[in-house]
């Protein structure tokens, strides 16, 4: 039985993968922050104590800061598979907490690879690059070889995330891969993202519960997928020969102003309970001291296509491994 490593368990992403590599038979292993409050809800339907026999998902306290712990938790367990999911991975909140966003998501990756070489393991290793780390793009669309202008702490970080993962494999031999992901989706996102924040948004005006949704720049363009597909484009690519670099993505792209308007039509009135109507309104929720920065990364066209592997097939994230 293959045995899986997820760092990043609890989010949306690493609660799909872990969906996913329950369901092809692994046995899969999760570092969770010690918390005051429960933060599993996302795995909570995967979960049953490790004392019963047959159970094959366990989860080990752990934190990206603490090196000793990752190096000791990997030569335990020694996993076949690491996938590198956790970061401090909200784009906005990086420019308040830099430091922080830069020690977890960009030298918490070096952490991890240390562990492995330190324990010695032929671990495969997947890194959770991302878009954002185009930032003010040279050329659209984004591929492999785009080069990367990163326009806040959290790009820069994963900036460093990615040649670190490039250094490990070329310098020591490893199996490390980066899966550049752009934006996806699900009913599982944090409630803190935009795609939430207005469906969310939809179902408390329409009970009557809230009356404006403030937003950013609604002309911001962002090319959005489907979170359980781009995981199973992660698990792909470690079943790969070798470690690579892979853009994930649809390949087309909207704005928040259309994604917007799906979810509550036009600008006008939206109806509420009785006779009733609320306004949507839009406003600018960024702090005055990043306001300039962040509009300016927000209203780059993010589209690419999905890198292909010799023999795949280009179209998607679902079909762009196979």
């Amino acid at each position: 039985m293959k045995k899986a490593l997820i760092t990043g368990i609890t989010g949306q992403d690493g609660s799909y993968l872990a969906d996913l590599l329950l369901e092809n038979g692994y046995e899969v292993h999760g570092i969770i922050r010690r918390a005051s409050t429960f933060n599993t809800s996302r795995i909570d339907h995967l979960y049953a104590d490790p004392h019963i026999n047959g159970v094959r998902m366990f989860l080990h306290y752990g934190d990206l800061a603490d090196s000793v712990n990752l190096v000791k938790l990997l030569y335990d367990l020694k996993p076949d598979e690491i996938y590198h999911l956790g970061a401090q991975s909200h784009v906005r909140v990086s420019f308040d907490i830099p430091e922080y966003t830069s020690d977890v998501t960009g030298v918490g990756t070096i952490r991890i690879l240390e562990a492995i070489r330190e324990a010695g393991l032929r671990s495969r290793f997947y890194q959770a690059s991302s878009s954002e780390m185009f930032g003010t793009a040279q050329a659209v669309p984004q591929n492999e070889k785009t080069p990367f202008w990163p326009r806040s702490p959290y790009g820069v970080a994963k900036v460093f995330s990615y040649w670190a993962t490039v250094n490990y494999r070329e310098s020591y031999g490893l199996h490390a891969s980066n899966g550049i992901l752009f934006n996806h989706e699900s009913p599982r996102r944090g409630e803190t993202f935009v795609t939430r924040k207005i469906s969310r948004a939809v179902a408390a005006i329409k009970q009557g519960l809230q009356t404006e949704l403030f937003l950013g720049n609604l002309e911001a363009k962002r090319d959005w997928g489907y979170a359980p597909e781009y995981v199973e484009a992660m698990w792909r690519i470690l079943q790969l020969d070798a470690g690579d670099d892979f853009v994930v993505a649809t390949g087309e792209t909207h704005t928040v102003r259309e994604f917007k308007s799906s979810r509550l039509g036009t600008e006008s009135a939206i109806p509420r309970s009785g006779s009733h109507h609320g306004r949507c309104r839009y406003g600018i929720t960024v702090p005055r001291n990043t306001a300039e920065t962040f509009r300016k990364t927000s209203i780059v066209t993010l589209t690419c296509r999905f890198a292909t592997s010799p023999g795949s097939r280009p179209g998607g994230a679902r079909r762009g491994l196979r």
